[in-house]
């Protein structure tokens, strides 16, 4: 019988009392449990029970749907890729929820750069159809003004030999 604390130490020296291992909360359920949940298990309506705005705000959708647009503003612009009157623009456009996500956005880039290339194709072509009516034009006039003068000259000549008479 153990009624003193030397006697007690003289148990646990001849292996009469042990000290019993530690009890652990094992974490291999709870792990298995969360590689579940990523795959989307366990999450159905009957596990909720938050709203979808509690569970995840529309506000911290936006904030990260603005930071990823502007993010790829600023390096299409740094790219030199965009101009700073385009990027101000489509900023604008982020801003007021017309882009759902990058790949609009980019694809909306490329649209504006191709409509920009071919405004600018057809100015020349227009510019040079232009060039081309106004050097014909003026071509025109001046065989007309020749023709006139030769005209008024053939007139006096006749004038003279009619008066020469």
């Amino acid at each position: 019988m153990a009624n003193s604390r030397q006697n007690v130490r003289k148990l646990i020296k001849d292996g009469f009392v042990i000290k019993k291992p530690e009890v652990v909360q094992s974490r291999a359920r709870a792990r298995v449990r969360k590689i579940a949940k990523r795959k989307g298990r366990h999450m159905g309506p009957g596990k909720r029970r938050g709203t979808r705005e509690a569970r995840f705000p529309t506000k911290i959708i936006w904030m990260r749907r603005q930071r990823v647009l502007r993010r790829l503003l600023r390096k299409y612009r740094a790219a030199k890729k965009i101009d700073k009157q385009l990027y101000h623009d489509l900023y604008l456009k982020c801003k007021g929820n017309q882009y759902k996500n990058k790949t609009v956005l980019i694809e909306s880039i490329h649209e504006m750069k191709a409509e920009k290339q071919r405004e600018k194709a057809l100015e020349t072509t227009w510019k040079a159809r232009r060039d081309k009516a106004r050097a014909a034009r003026d071509r025109k006039e001046k065989r007309r003004k020749e023709r006139l003068a030769a005209g008024i000259a053939n007139a006096v000549k006749a004038e003279e030999i009619v008066d020469g008479q």
